[in-house]
């Protein structure tokens, strides 16, 4: 954890709503290029890779100003190095001030880190929690993938378990061993 900055729950989060984000990507230059608007990026700001993707998330206030910093687990090379992205959002104007990926190559021309980390700040504002509290202080699910078991399963991408297999019996079988009742098949 940096110096002066707290761990990030669900109550000391502040609040980032559409209209905040809208205006942050509308004025800044980094953002109006052809290349956020792209699918990639547009895959990128969805819940499944964020919430997965997501962890560490620190913040620190300054007056109106905070700060609030995160881990971003890449969505290939799962065991390289996280991004660090961070944001800088003036709580009484309501104003995202600037948000970036330190790490990446791509973080000059606005990358997708960016953007998931700004959606992900809006998904948790429109969390209402009344009765617990989150710590985003964690690390990100998708950085556990392939920790334990040399390739990912099913139920580690998904969450579900697969139904169990049936054994194979074919019709040919089934006829077989009920033409011959007491043979020992």
């Amino acid at each position: 954890m940096e110096r002066g900055f707290e761990k990030a729950s669900s109550d000391s989060l502040l609040a980032v709503d559409l209209d905040m984000i809208t205006a942050f990507f509308a004025t800044n230059s980094k953002f109006l290029s052809t290349e956020i608007q792209n699918v990639k990026t547009y895959k990128a700001s969805k819940t499944d890779y964020g919430d997965k993707a997501i962890g560490y998330v620190q913040l620190k206030r300054d007056g109106n100003i905070c700060i609030v910093n995160a881990r971003i687990a890449p969505e290939h090379k799962i065991h390289s190095k996280q991004y660090k992205v961070s944001a800088v959002i003036n709580e009484t104007e309501e104003d995202v001030i600037s948000c970036e990926c330190i790490d990446c190559a791509a973080a000059e021309g606005g990358c997708k880190h960016a953007v998931v980390f700004l959606m992900w700040l809006h998904r948790r504002s429109e969390e209402v929690e009344v009765t617990s509290t989150t710590c985003y202080w964690k690390r990100p699910a998708l950085a556990e993938v392939g920790q334990s078991t040399k390739y990912a399963t099913l139920a580690m991408s998904t969450g579900k378990t697969p139904p169990p297999l049936e054994p194979k019996t074919t019709t040919f079988h089934k006829a077989v061993v009920s033409a011959f009742p007491n043979s020992s098949w």
